[in-house]
């Protein structure tokens, strides 16, 4: 539940500090005093949009703080932690949070959650888990067949959810594989070309046989056959200088008449040298025999051998051109075949995913009946309890029948919900989408609420003037009904009614006073003398009246008699 709410600088409220806490809050004022402003700056709490046009007039920011009570583990918690906030324990098993929200003039936002700056979609999901905002907007969406369905479902609690989560797994199943076999056999044409396109990818790069740097080596080997008659000459002439063949003076010559010369000289040290001499005659024999073996080479190679070459790297070259590079044509070489399996698989798989999707129909037709079963009986008991509720609510010839029939399928199963309003005997039921007037929807919507209150639990609920287009007897007893509410739950109800403030544990209102310049609202808590000139100002406009005084003592008592 919220302990307590702040708002500064929010419409024409300056500064004003709620104190809410269980049970039933009731929030009355005059018009245009700020009263939609609470709900307002509520709204900001849960993640609701927020614009600058929210910002006192003047003021450079717009701010909402407000204290929950929440269980210490749970869903609540564990999404502020996640978030990099935390919450404090009071004991009991509970936690205190607390959440803020500002939003600057020129439209800039930020929101805290457990004291930590987080996005305002982490304020969105927790409110998931915290309360359920009712306004005279959402009487109108009553009228839409998603929301009647979304309320039979919350009435059916845990046997409809689990029909539900299964249908939902069946009908994503048939989705999938529906979708996968849509695109297979629309797209046949477009595949049976790429997969001859890629055959005869696959079929030209392996006539070739491309090697993984094929291209750089037979780039250095032409360069080599193209130099071919200097690179003999170069080879030649160290050849020459290294090993002579006409008798001139070389290099092994010259090394052999140092080495016999020092070997003569009877010196140790000398002879160590003569020794090492040898060695680099035996390098330099070494080294000309390597040069004849080029040049032999060369010898064999000749213009022939280069336009192979050339050749080859033009065949290369339309690879390279096709395909960007060696390497990119190798690895389609690799993974191409692998995609053409596939492609040539297409028939048998049509076939395959056919099979598959039928019986995933017949599952998805089997878990769609299982939800209608789910449904049906939970229908005809909503629709008894909740006329039960209507007939406390000054309805007491209304009947509400919830029909469930066999509609479209969707991912919420293929059942259509309609709740069904007939306000007095003999008349035909007609949907409350067309026949029920705003007070009838108002009422409509809190015997529906009351009545699932009492299997699915919600921590807080917040009504803003859904008692419009009601009064007299009707509005007693939608008083007396969030009095029972707020038994399990905590209540709070903007209202301009005395008949509904009354029933209130807690009343607040929203007081204005104007300086000639600057309109500014405050927020009191009213009790004894207060409150009964409050309720006397609703029921006929002035505070001090002696008639709405007396009256409003009644109604007073009235309340208090129902909440005790």
């Amino acid at each position: 539940m919220i302990e307590q709410m702040s708002l500064r600088d929010l419409g024409v409220i300056a500064e004003a500090t709620l104190p809410i806490g269980p049970g039933f809050t009731a929030i009355t004022g005059e018009t245009g005093a700020g009263k939609t402003m609470v709900v307002t700056g509520l709204g900001m709490l849960l993640g609701q949009r927020a614009d600058s046009g929210v910002v006192r007039s003047g003021a450079a920011q717009a701010s909402v703080e407000g204290v929950w009570i929440v269980p210490e583990t749970g869903p609540v918690t564990e999404r502020v932690r996640e978030a990099g906030g935390d919450v404090e324990s009071i004991g009991d098993g509970r936690a205190e949070l607390i959440v803020g929200r500002t939003v600057s003039s020129e439209g800039r936002g930020r929101a805290s959650v457990g004291g930590r700056a987080a996005p305002a979609g982490v304020l969105a999901d927790l409110a998931d888990h915290l309360v359920v905002v009712h306004g005279q907007s959402d009487q109108l969406r009553l009228r839409s067949a998603v929301a009647q369905r979304d309320a039979l479902d919350r009435f059916g609690g845990a046997p409809v959810a689990d029909a539900l989560a299964a249908y939902r797994d069946e009908y994503e199943r048939f989705r999938a594989l529906d979708v996968e076999l849509s695109s297979l056999t629309s797209d046949r044409d477009d595949r049976a070309r790429e997969a001859a396109d890629l055959r005869a990818a696959i079929d030209g790069i392996e006539q070739v046989a491309p090697q993984q740097g094929e291209d750089a080596e037979l780039t250095q080997r032409a360069e080599r056959l193209a130099n071919a008659e200097q690179l003999r000459e170069a080879a030649a002439s160290a050849h020459q200088a290294l090993s002579s063949d006409d008798g001139a003076p070389d290099v092994q010559a010259l090394l052999a008449d140092a080495r016999r010369v020092l070997e003569r000289a009877g010196d140790p040290r000398l002879e160590g040298l003569g020794a090492q001499i040898a060695e680099l005659g035996y390098r330099a024999a070494d080294l000309a025999g390597e040069l004849a073996g080029y040049l032999a080479d060369l010898d064999e190679t000749g213009p022939h051998e280069l336009a192979a070459v050339e050749e080859r790297r033009a065949v290369l070259g339309g690879l390279i051109r096709e395909h960007g590079s060696i390497d990119a044509a190798i690895a389609l070489l690799e993974t191409g075949s692998a995609r053409l399996v596939e492609l040539d698989d297409d028939g048998d798989r049509i076939e395959r995913l056919t099979a598959s999707r039928d019986a995933a129909a017949a599952a998805l037709d089997d878990a769609a009946a299982a939800l209608t079963a789910a449904r049906s009986p939970a229908a005809e008991r909503l629709g008894a309890a909740v006329t039960a509720e209507l007939r406390a609510l000054a309805m007491p010839d209304a009947t509400l029948s919830v029909a469930v029939a066999e509609g479209t399928p969707s991912a919420a199963g293929r059942d259509d919900v309609a709740l069904l309003l007939a306000p007095h005997p003999g008349a035909q039921p007609r949907s409350v989408s067309k026949g029920a007037s705003g007070g009838e929807l108002s009422r409509v919507m809190l015997a529906i609420e009351v009545v699932i209150a009492a299997v699915d639990p919600v921590p807080t609920f917040v009504f803003d003037e859904v008692d419009a287009g009601i009064g007299g007897a009707a509005a007693i007893e939608v008083g007396r009904r969030l009095a029972r509410l707020a038994e399990n739950s905590q209540v709070i109800a903007v209202t301009h009614l005395a008949q509904v403030a009354a029933f209130a544990g807690r009343h607040l209102t929203v007081v204005k006073a104007s300086d000639g310049s600057v309109t500014a609202s405050d927020v009191r808590r009213l009790d004894g003398p207060d409150r009964e000139a409050e309720i006397a100002r609703l029921l006929s406009g002035t505070p001090d009246s002696e008639a709405a005084l007396t009256h409003a003592r009644e109604l007073l008592a009235t309340g208090a008699a129902a909440s005790g």
